[in-house]
């Protein structure tokens, strides 16, 4: 009886290899048509990260969304948090399949008040219903993956907080608040860690999306490295795997990755988009899972130049397990679909050699 390709993505997961490097493909970045239903057909395997192990309640803060057209016929969504000590705000464009982000929380330093209330009146009420419920009806080709949430300085910079060039001045002038809010957040990761471990879900991510060049070695080393372990910890004991979005120039923390509790470095993009070929990874990251992203700049190439591609990102790599192949970001609409059927055929190809 053959595998299903979530069975064969799980078997990954535990450093294993089922005979065939698994292929995988986020739950937004794939719409219905022939193109799609062949490919799954061959093996491709969703990762829905949308269906949640618990709801989020918050205590004295009101949540006001609304949408308005400007006079150009833009379409902007506004969200106000409210609460006892003031208000936060953040402005949305939606554009297809991303959108543009106007204005964030942060606005002033008298925001950081209202941030740390809405932060520590955040509270998590286990659900594991709706994840049982979609595993049930999405059989074997589908994979669900659970979140931790971003990291506690991460999340200044990857949510709705604050923008990059903020943070980096408040890093500087005002770091006390910023590391008196991040404590706040890093008690409830640790939360939602534990209702992680207790649900059905395998894996799930801590965060991502960091740029090295921007937080640098040491920022990393005290503030991210002890985060992932914490809550590797907590997941381990339930048999639970960890993982972290690193699609970034990763040569800088590389090592720091690697002494980590986590269990596999997701999205991680090979040269010639970043500064590590796979057969760096794979030396570094000997212990770590590798599920990658595969190179963005590559999709605009003609279908056997992918296939060519895929071939010759592996042609040092002895064993292949532990490994998967993956499609975090965003792909050519006229190329993508046709790109991911000539990876399969490299990842195909890569099985009859052996």
């Amino acid at each position: 009886m053959s595998l299903k390709p979530r069975e064969r993505v799980e078997i990954a997961l535990r450093h294993g290899y089922s005979g065939i490097i698994p292929f995988t493909i986020y739950e937004h970045k794939i719409k219905p048509s022939a193109l799609e239903r062949e490919l799954r057909n061959c093996g491709l395997c969703i990762v829905n990260r949308t269906v949640p192990v618990c709801r989020t309640v918050y205590n004295d803060v009101k949540i006001t969304k609304y949408g308005y057209y400007d006079d150009a016929g833009k379409y902007f969504e506004k969200c106000v948090w409210s609460t006892p000590v003031g208000e936060v705000s953040s402005l949305i464009e939606p554009a297809g399949f991303t959108s543009w982000v106007h204005e964030k929380w942060f606005k002033s330093k008298d925001d950081y008040k209202v941030i740390k209330f809405i932060m520590e009146n955040e509270h998590y009420i286990p659900d594991f219903t709706p994840w049982i419920k979609a595993e049930e009806a999405a059989g074997g080709d589908i994979i669900f993956r659970a979140a931790v949430g971003s990291e506690p300085l991460q999340s200044f910079i990857s949510s709705n907080l604050m923008d990059m060039q903020d943070f980096c001045y408040e890093w500087m002038d005002s770091r006390d608040e910023i590391l008196d809010i991040a404590a706040v957040i890093r008690k409830k990761r640790l939360e939602m860690a534990q209702i992680i471990a207790d649900s059905p879900a395998l894996h799930a991510n801590y965060g991502g999306n960091v740029t090295p060049e921007i937080i640098g070695k040491e920022v990393f080393d005290k503030y991210y490295v002890p985060c992932y372990d914490e809550v590797a910890d907590i997941l381990h004991k339930k048999g639970k795997l960890l993982g972290c979005h690193f699609d970034a120039n990763n040569k800088l923390i590389a090592g720091s990755i690697a002494r980590s509790g986590l269990d596999y470095v997701e999205a991680f993009t090979p040269a010639p988009d970043t500064d590590m070929s796979l057969e760096e990874a794979r030396r570094i990251w000997k212990d770590k899972v590798l599920w990658l992203n595969f190179p963005s700049s590559l999709h605009l190439k003609k279908d056997e130049e992918v296939e060519k591609a895929t071939l010759e990102m592996f042609q040092n790599i002895d064993d292949k397990s532990g490994i998967i192949m993956g499609i975090t970001e965003d792909m050519p609409p006229e190329r993508g679909l046709f790109s991911c059927r000539a990876i399969m055929n490299g990842l195909a190809s890569l099985c009859s050699l052996g």
